[in-house]
């Protein structure tokens, strides 16, 4: 497994920070929910003449024959549970990761005092305890395999923006539609990708011309972390696994050669092609690997596969924001998002979407 670090991109210093990507946004305009069916959400094109107020379906018109669609095809799993510890007082589980030992898990913990190593913490039957932590991460271990924990007792992961318990609709509706069975790691949602239909997808490819590939990228929770130091570079992002294979590399390459461009759908897809490139000195090849790369104006990145990009909006202050506007440059993302705000676009995992493209410098 190989591990990308950060550090390896800051060819400059930082030339914006934190404050630079703080907006103001009404709680109303925050999507508790879906309000549409996926497919008919707006979509705010950042084109070449100027911001155009678009439906997501409109896709078919704004991609091109010859372009390649990148899609995420991790499926999240249900990782939030509720426990109690054994000396008293409810724990809410987010599960990050399930290690190589089926039994132990990385973990997020929600409780009225810090648990501390040893201590256990009861799922109904099922006792478990606490053997390590590293950071925010602790090191669960259970009687049971973790899987088996979440497939009966777990709940969809709903961001923490999300104000609600998660409900029935919620287990289909927070997946996408080309979500694998046999990826289920994730513990969020690709949520750009929500927005396809089969049906459109099907349209793309067969009348529009547009091709389609996947890779895996396994979204940990701490994507909704925001960014707390004063100054980007100083910030450290949590490391996700990554998996492509040669199809995909082959279809960039064929894209490339025909003049098209490529689409990708969203943060993480644009995070684990720019990694792998990286990794292989500007080539993409077949990869396995973990990356904590962290793209933000100033850090020296130069993107070197993506050409365009699909996104939902992103909280103020994050690295997911950070990254469009290392995309597509920061005057014109903060201005599209003020006027999505003032058009009433709604906002994060179940909100509506953007499609821009990569900045000349």
């Amino acid at each position: 497994m190989i591990r990308l670090n950060r550090y390896a991109l800051m060819g400059s210093p930082p030339l914006l920070d934190t404050a630079c990507y703080r907006y103001e946004l009404p709680q109303r305009l925050i999507a508790e929910r879906p309000s549409c069916e996926r497919g008919d959400s707006r979509l705010l094109h950042l084109g070449p003449a100027g911001d155009e107020h678009r439906r997501f379906d409109d896709l078919t018109k704004l991609l091109r024959a010859g372009d390649l669609l990148v899609l995420n095809n991790t499926r999240v799993m249900p990782a939030r549970l509720f426990g109690r510890k054994t000396t008293g007082g409810s724990v809410e589980i987010l599960v990050e990761r399930v290690t190589g030992e089926p039994r132990e898990a990385w973990v997020q913990l929600g409780a009225s005092r810090t648990p501390k190593v040893g201590t256990e913490i009861a799922l109904g039957d099922e006792r478990t305890e606490i053997v390590a932590r590293d950071g925010r991460l602790f090191l669960l271990r259970s009687q049971t395999p973790w899987r088996a924990l979440m497939s009966e007792q777990g709940t969809v992961p709903l961001p923490p923006y999300i104000r609600r318990q998660a409900g029935p609709e919620d287990r289909e509706r927070y997946q996408t539609v080309y979500a694998r069975t046999d990826q289920e790691r994730s513990a969020a949602a690709p949520t750009a990708g929500l927005h396809f239909t089969e049906k459109l997808l099907q349209h793309l490819r067969t009348e529009s011309g547009v091709r389609t590939a996947e890779l895996t990228l396994h979204v940990g929770a701490g994507t909704f972390l925001p960014v707390k130091t004063s100054h980007p570079s100083a910030h450290h992002l949590h490391s996700e696994s990554v998996e492509i294979d040669r199809p995909l590399c082959r279809a960039v390459e064929d894209t490339r050669s025909g003049g098209g461009r490529v689409i990708a759908v969203g943060t993480t897809c644009v995070r684990a092609l720019e990694a792998c490139s990286l990794v292989h000195g500007g080539a993409l090849k077949p990869w396995t690997g973990e990356t904590d790369l962290f793209i933000y104006p100033g850090s020296g990145f130069r993107f070197a596969v993506v050409d365009g990009l699909i996104s939902n909006f992103h909280l103020p202050e994050s690295s997911l924001l950070m990254l469009v506007c290392a995309f597509a440059g920061h005057e014109r993302v903060m201005r599209a998002y003020r006027t999505a705000a003032a058009s009433g676009y709604r906002f994060y995992s179940y909100g509506d979407a953007t499609l821009m493209y990569r900045a000349e410098t």
